[in-house]
């Protein structure tokens, strides 16, 4: 097995929420190294320190160096590399998720230039839901390009995708190359046209002659996948390790300057004959941000889904005013 590669020396995350989602996320990114400093950022001073206290008692046992403190001020977050953004409101009884939506957009509006002014210089990778609608936002508030704002898009739909197909084939999941794009959300969908087992179509795999993923394996699968966050929370009331997990792993193609291919969501400018509205598609994730959204190969269906996608978006930024 590969060993990591160590976070560069003097990395810097930034965690801005302490909830459910940005501790898993700090509790990932320490075990893994994925920076050798986490700071936790929360309104909520108490339990932001609470958190970082029980993480920090743990130190003994994570990746050498890693260090982490974090609070109530958000000048725990000068100077940082990456910022990744999971603060959200929660929400009211009664209330719909376009209201939701419209909520963390404001809370946004009054974030983002406090934290531009702590992280001048840093990458801001938004986790919080409707991450697309936020995404535009936020790259609307601060200015920045598209590249150094961009959200978790489906980084873990595409870990979700791929964990089915391997168990189905049993078969490593680094074996499996696939990815869920689109919107995160439930017009998302797999670009099956170029989903591979190793060399191998993802239709054309066979055990004993006969065609394992059948046209209808395949519709349920997308379906599972799509459906699978609602399951989680149905049984829990939030998820929050795999996108903990999915998340630092973000930040080490940022920091390491992994140039890793991830399905991270970007506004996008022409890309398909799309732009102004943000959606997830292979990217090149590296120091600085998103170096550029691939030109992946569509077939007419997957081309038409991803034009649903972008219009679905499209609608509800619309009905922000965004």
């Amino acid at each position: 097995m590969e060993q990591p590669v160590p976070a560069p020396s003097g990395s810097r995350l930034a965690i801005v929420g302490a909830g459910s989602v940005g501790t898993s996320l700090a509790y990932a990114a320490l075990i893994r190294g994925s920076a050798r400093h986490v700071a936790l950022f929360d309104v909520n001073a108490a339990k932001a320190e609470a958190e970082v206290l029980d993480l920090a008692h743990g130190t003994q046992f994570t990746a050498a160096a890693a260090t982490v403190d974090g609070g109530g001020d958000i000048s725990v977050t000068k100077g940082a590399d990456v910022v990744v953004i999971t603060a959200r409101a929660k929400q009211a009884p009664g209330q719909t998720r376009l209201d939701l939506a419209g909520t963390n957009v404001r809370i946004l509006e009054q974030l983002m230039p406090q934290l531009l002014a702590q992280a001048p210089d840093a990458v801001y990778v938004l986790v919080t839901n409707p991450c697309d609608v936020l995404t535009v936002a936020a790259q609307k508030i601060t200015g920045l390009p598209a590249g150094r704002v961009f959200s978790s898009g489906t980084v873990l739909d595409t870990s979700r995708l791929r964990w089915l197909l391997a168990h189905r084939a049993g078969v490593s999941v680094s074996s499996v190359h696939a990815s869920m794009v689109g919107e995160h959300g439930d017009t998302e969908f797999p670009v099956w046209s170029g989903a591979r087992i190793g060399p191998v179509p993802i239709r054309d795999w066979t055990v004993d002659g006969g065609r394992l993923f059948t046209p209808g394996y395949l519709a349920e699968t997308a379906r599972e996948v799509t459906q699978a966050a609602y399951k989680v929370i149905a049984g829990k009331g939030a998820t929050n390790y795999a996108i903990g997990l999915s998340g630092a792993r973000i930040v080490e193609a940022l920091l390491r300057d992994e140039k890793a291919v991830l399905p991270v969501s970007t506004v996008l400018a022409g890309q398909y004959g799309i732009e102004g509205v943000a959606l997830s598609l292979p990217s090149v994730v590296g120091r600085g941000g998103v170096r550029a959204v691939l030109d992946t190969p569509l077939d007419e269906g997957e081309h038409a889904s991803l034009h649903h996608s972008a219009e679905t978006l499209r609608q509800s930024l619309a009905s922000l005013g965004i």
